[in-house]
């Protein structure tokens, strides 16, 4: 089954992504998986930086697998005014764009919102950015690694005596693709629904990588304002809550979140010590953030001397909320992931038989769906441009041998 014959709840919104590395990339992703016929538009001669990094099996990589599912790849030059010509042509059916072009880079190429709007009225134009379209920092460029730094996210991750860490993943990144999509649903709601029946207008969408980041704060703006309140680094604490952390067991870790009063009753009936409840220090919420680390003294004694196993038992027979901490290999064994198949099997042309992670979220009448991994550089063509755009074979042939296509 291919990406156009998939059903989905996005069945029939048609996609095309302009955009490279990981914040469109991912974003365009997520609305493959439920069905958006997504085009996927690569120089003729510079493909995806992405194509190009590891993990490699045979020479292949992974992130393009992965971030190219669901996707039809074609190539253009849009430097080029025959490259421009046909971006039009393909925009004007489409329902959204992405691109992630340095700010002006578009209108140079004269596809910017208002050439693209004349072609299609009601395109919705997302453009991802460093910063964003407008302020000083407009014509900087920007990578998710940047974005971390200035939202404050590097700032407060980490413990007390370490300096600012940024995260493991692209996460200025994905968190990006992740409001962008939101926001595509919201402008194609306007767009057709609306309280008044829709517009039928579409918009552009200026997604900065800093800016999703940043309102992942919530109470921290206000704090800076009312307080004065500089949140720092506090490890794996929670500036609300506690007990809340990583504890060691005797062969692992184990997490655990108490952040009602509740719980820490059930948490402190788990490790047979009913009287810190009463303990000043650990009467209130807000006491226990207070004294957070001996709070975790007196807890962490007690799962030390139990394996991991063995203390989640413990802690959940008294309706705690604890979990394992797993790596990738505990995951492909763990019966949870297996019973909700959050890890789905496909055949590659590359690489045979390839698991990924299960399209999220979960829905119950139209879910998401993989159908592919990622095509070849170019692989669609044939079939977008001479198939459904209608060019002439001596034309298409041509713009071949000049690198248009």
């Amino acid at each position: 089954m291919t990406a156009r014959e998939r059903q989905g709840p996005l069945d029939g919104l048609r996609v095309v992504d302009c955009s490279g590395m990981i914040a469109g990339g991912f974003a365009t992703t997520q609305l493959a998986d439920f069905g958006a016929d997504v085009i996927k538009v690569e120089h003729p001669t510079g493909t995806d930086p992405l194509r190009e990094w590891p993990p490699y099996d045979g020479g292949v990589s992974l992130w393009w697998k992965s971030i190219a599912r669901n996707k039809r790849c074609v190539t253009l030059d849009l430097s080029t005014p025959e490259g421009s010509a046909l971006l039009l042509d393909l925009i004007a059916d489409a329902d959204v764009l992405f691109e992630n072009f340095r700010p002006g880079t578009m209108e140079k190429w004269g596809l910017g919102p208002g050439r693209l709007h004349e072609e299609n009225p009601g395109l919705i134009v997302v453009r991802q950015s460093g910063y964003g379209q407008t302020g000083p920092r407009s014509a900087k460029p920007g990578f998710g690694t940047v974005a971390e730094g200035i939202s404050n996210w590097a700032h407060v991750n980490g413990f007390p005596d370490s300096k600012p860490l940024l995260p493991p993943i692209s996460l200025g990144d994905l968190t990006a693709a992740t409001f962008a999509v939101q926001g595509v649903m919201f402008a194609l709601f306007e767009r057709d629904v609306g309280r008044t029946g829709g517009s039928g207008e579409g918009q552009v969408i200026d997604m900065s990588l800093y800016e999703p980041l940043f309102r992942l704060f919530v109470s921290e703006v206000e704090a800076y304002d009312r307080l004065g309140e500089v949140r720092e680094r506090i490890g794996n604490h929670h500036e609300s809550a506690a007990p809340r952390n990583v504890y060691e067991t005797a062969d692992g870790y184990m997490t655990l979140s108490a952040s009602a009063q509740s719980i820490f009753e059930n948490v402190a009936e788990a490790i047979d010590r009913p009287d810190i409840v009463d303990d000043p220090r650990f009467a209130t919420n807000e006491a226990r953030v207070d004294h957070a680390d001996e709070l975790d003294e007196i807890i962490e004694a007690w799962t030390r001397e139990r394996s991991t196993d063995e203390a989640i038992a413990g802690m959940e027979a008294a309706d705690a909320i604890v979990g394992p901490v797993y790596d990738m290999a505990d995951i492909f064994e763990d019966e949870q992931y297996a019973a909700r198949d959050d890890i789905v099997e496909m055949e590659d042309d590359d690489l045979g038989s390839l698991k990924t992670a299960a399209p999220v979220p979960r829905l119950t009448r139209t879910p998401g769906a993989v159908s592919h991994a990622g095509p070849g550089h170019g692989e669609h063509n044939d079939e977008v441009f001479l198939s459904e755009l209608g060019l002439d074979e001596s034309a298409y042939d041509r713009l071949r041998e000049e690198g248009v296509i």
